[in-house]
């Protein structure tokens, strides 16, 4: 991809690369898109690199992407979260470096609802992967999305090591591993 100069047009949350600091990109601040994976960006703004969720293209530019999500029957006053979303949340979370979900990488172990948090046990596709803190952050973000979540709980985990085996037949092809 080419790098492109935008103007942000409105006050946008993002993220420092790779240590996952939230900022604001002010509205008429020029950014340099150097990237654009898995429905997030990556611009350089400030002499920093910082990281824009697809939730917020339209401050680029672009469509946003909108996740929408089943309700649960809240008429009768049922205030669940229900697991279909989370998963929906978590497959809507790309790693930073390639195109694919981390649910497709295999990323992700487990994951539990109690009440209104959420528990993720995931892991990195390298124990030394300096995007961690910034995947762990797109986590909690997509995942808070979800209606009836209060909390987001991530426990990194490096045992079971990852590999690639872990990743669906889908991921592998979109990688040429096979």
């Amino acid at each position: 991809m080419e790098k492109k100069i935008i103007v942000v047009n409105r006050d946008c949350p993002a993220r420092l690369v790779p240590v996952g600091t939230s900022i604001t990109i002010k509205k008429d601040t020029f950014v340099t898109l150097t990237q654009s994976l898995g429905g997030a960006y990556t611009v350089l703004v400030n002499g920093n690199m910082a990281r824009i969720d697809g939730t917020d293209g339209d401050a680029l530019g672009f469509k946003p992407i909108v996740l929408e999500f089943e309700l649960s029957d809240e008429k009768s006053g049922n205030q669940t979260v229900l697991e279909s979303n989370v998963w929906k949340a978590l497959s809507a979370v790309y790693d930073p470096e390639i195109p694919v979900s981390i649910v497709d990488l295999g990323l992700i172990y487990h994951c539990k609802i109690e009440a209104n948090t959420v528990v993720i046990t995931m892991t990195l596709t390298a124990p030394g992967c300096g995007m961690g803190p910034v995947l762990i952050e797109d986590l909690k973000y997509k995942v808070g999305l979800v209606p009836n979540v209060n909390t987001v709980l991530v426990d990194l985990v490096l045992d079971p090591p990852w590999s690639r085996e872990m990743m669906t037949e889908e991921a592998q092809l979109e990688m040429g591993l096979f």
